[in-house]
């Protein structure tokens, strides 16, 4: 199963190379392990995390794409969808079939069509439109639909910290 999942690994990242979507660079960490990547990935314009450059890290599962790769952050972030220790939750991540707690469809979850373009075109439009109604950091969903301006001040000094400068 590694053998097709590294044949559709290399093939995506052929792609991702000849036609980078815009604010996303993405690829293996090392050349020897097309199962982690790494992934820059730039704040969305008219929104608080703009230009932002926020890395991330992708582990592949050696069934890929049968099961989705999981994301995480390498950088302080604060928004709805990701855990305060980096971890991306939105359903495109999500193990394919139906959702347990019946919140999402099995449509909006992972499935072999997918691509680790579409992942990370998916994760810049959860950082544009937080989806707070499922919440994987509480605090930052309670500050994102109580305190927007809060929410926006906290975004623009992560997106400081990203680029190293001062808060």
């Amino acid at each position: 199963m590694a053998g097709s999942a590294l044949k559709r690994l290399m093939a995506e990242y052929k792609q991702l190379t000849l036609n980078p979507p815009e604010g996303i660079i993405a690829g293996p960490i090392d050349e020897e392990n097309f199962f982690q990547w790494e992934a820059l990935i730039t704040g969305p314009e008219d929104t608080c995390f703009e230009g932002g450059v926020f890395p991330a890290q992708l582990t592949f599962p050696h069934d890929y794409p049968l099961s989705p790769p999981k994301m995480k952050f390498n950088c302080e972030m604060f928004h709805p969808n990701i855990y305060p220790d980096g971890r991306v939750c939105i359903s495109i991540l999500h193990a394919p079939g139906d959702d347990p707690m019946g919140y999402e469809s099995s449509a909006e979850r992972w499935s072999p069509v997918q691509s680790v373009e579409k992942i990370l075109l998916s994760v810049v439009s959860m950082l544009a439109e937080p989806n707070d109604e499922s919440a994987a950091n509480v605090d930052a969903a309670k500050v994102w639909r109580e305190d927007r301006d809060g929410f926006n001040k906290l975004a623009e000094k992560l997106v400081r910290k990203s680029l190293g400068l001062p808060q």
